[in-house]
């Protein structure tokens, strides 16, 4: 379990540019949406990571849902979520999250996870049963999935590709030189064979990662993660800005500017990823129904070019 005194941040907190500024949720959709979490004993990544969109997103009931507890096995140096020893896996919880979709009226739902290192799978089992029972109660809904690594457990990512998800994300987070200090219970080259496998195991699956700017990476090392995650056909890709959750995470370097975050966007079309959102509210599931469309339009259209090119 990795400690995170040792990188405490004593310096003054920079002032939140204007662009990074969001209002109070204040909305009934907003407190319905926690009421609803909250009386079937589901967690949400929106508020566990403390996510600066979430007065948006839950106005328009969307929630990203946290499976598998809200405690994490391990303590990313980015991330807000509790670290500890997680309770024994909830067999019900998948039920409840299709009917969370259900009465939210979800088009398109996220599920992502905290890390389970302390199973045999690593949780893929569990997320595999979300599958299952959106599938059964909600048909209509696509499925994204937001995984951890499962930590190189045997058969884990095979089985919840299996599982055919519409949208399969793990994040890369930021670049290699920064993993040892920002992510340093992962490796780099697993996350990007993950997504890598994804592809072999069902190649009509959707890729997506993502990473965060502001911790310190420079430009061409960001254009060298792209070129990778290139390398392993992955469709789609977020940037956003990195938001230090207090004193003991990560220091903030800068606030990467809107037009910087252009720029990116720009550059990664040009290596041809499918889709592409880059901004400093991005999240990975930011607006995420609405990018599947697009998405799934993109490769419509990338299709129909290469058939008339034949």
């Amino acid at each position: 379990m990795t400690d995170l005194t040792p990188i405490r941040d004593n310096t003054p907190r920079k002032r939140k540019p204007d662009w990074l500024r969001v209002k109070a949720p204040t909305s009934k959709q907003f407190g319905e949406t926690k009421h609803l979490m909250r009386r079937l004993g589901l967690h949400t990544v929106c508020e566990e990571a403390a996510c600066p969109n979430i007065g948006e997103c839950w106005t328009k009931k969307h929630a990203t849902v946290m499976i598998l507890g809200d405690v994490c096995t391990r303590a990313c140096a980015f991330c807000n979520i509790k670290t500890g020893l997680p309770r024994i896996v909830d067999p019900m919880e998948p039920v409840r999250v299709a009917e969370a979709c259900g009465e939210m009226g979800l088009e398109h739902i996220v599920i992502t996870s905290v890390d389970r290192d302390d199973l045999d799978d690593g949780g893929a089992a569990h997320f595999v049963k979300v599958i299952e029972e959106l599938r059964k109660r909600a048909p209509n809904t696509t499925i994204e999935i937001l995984t951890p690594d499962f930590r190189n457990k045997p058969g884990s990512i095979e089985r919840v590709a299996d599982a055919r998800p519409d949208v399969f994300n793990h994040n890369l987070e930021t670049v290699p030189r920064l993993y040892p200090t920002i992510r340093p219970g992962a490796r780099y080259y697993h996350s990007l064979k993950l997504l890598e496998t994804v592809k072999k195991v069902d190649p009509t699956i959707f890729t997506k990662s993502g990473m965060m700017t502001g911790l310190g990476e420079e430009r061409m090392e960001v254009s060298q993660v792209m070129d990778d995650m290139r390398s392993a056909d992955i469709d789609f890709l977020t940037i956003g800005q990195y938001l230090q959750p207090t004193p003991r995470h990560a220091p903030l370097v800068r606030y990467v500017t809107p037009e910087e975050f252009a720029n990116y966007e720009k550059l990664a079309r040009s290596k041809g990823f499918l889709m592409v959102s880059a901004s400093p509210l991005t999240r990975s599931s930011y607006h995420a129904g609405d990018d599947f469309q697009k998405l799934r339009a993109a490769r419509e259209k990338k299709l129909a070019a290469q058939t008339a090119a034949e």
